[in-house]
């Protein structure tokens, strides 16, 4: 699937209601200064994430790029801001593509829970075999201490997996037991002490 991105090269100031700045560079590229949509940026930052290769349109020629940064307001949470790396065509990348993970396992019915370790791990590959994401399979979990490794995940042709192999992915910990709330014991009356019978002697008369 292609992403394709419209752009325009930035010449003055940018109405940032509508359109986002942001530059383009790379090893073998001249920064560029453009601009992109804001909308049609969002969309396909929602969709693509920082680990597709987008397509950008309106330079002198196509340029296939990874979002490499994306600078968003404080206070309004939109982007302000986007760097694209441009790709070297026929090279491959090194990049972190995030997991997925699927389906469903029933080990909360054994008083098991489900630990992720592991939220990405590094490829390398040509920029056209870059997966959007790679899957992980939880239902496959059915005991306690059962667990899935980088070597267990299915990776598309052309990918080459850079993080340990032997790293765990995803885990089955026993759900930890509540225990129960120590209840302080009451705290015993203070005896008060009778108070001395004080005799009064006869005053001499």
């Amino acid at each position: 699937m292609t992403i394709i991105l419209n752009t325009m090269i930035r010449t003055g100031a940018v109405d940032k209601l509508l359109m986002i700045p942001a530059v383009v560079y790379g090893p073998k590229q001249v920064n560029l200064s453009i601009t992109v949509e804001r909308k049609e940026f969002e969309k396909i930052f929602k969709e693509a994430g920082e680990s597709s290769v987008i397509t950008l349109k309106g330079l002198e020629k196509p340029l296939d790029v990874l979002i490499h940064d994306v600078a968003f307001n404080a206070v309004r949470s939109e982007v302000q801001h986007i760097d694209f790396y441009a790709l070297e065509v026929g090279k491959e990348l090194t990049t972190d593509v995030p997991l997925e993970f699927i389906g469903e396992s029933t080990v909360e019915k054994i008083g098991g829970m489900i630990n992720k370790i592991l939220h990405e791990v590094e490829v390398t590959c040509l920029p056209a075999n870059l997966p959007h994401n790679i899957e992980v399979d939880i239902s496959t979990l059915t005991e306690i201490d059962d667990k899935i490794l980088v070597s267990d995940l299915i990776i598309p042709k052309g990918v080459k997996i850079d993080t340990p192999v032997n790293e765990v992915v995803v885990i089955v910990a026993k759900e930890r037991e509540e225990e129960p709330e120590e209840v302080a014991p009451e705290a015993e009356s203070a005896e008060v002490a009778p108070e001395a019978e004080v005799s009064a002697e006869p005053e001499d008369k």
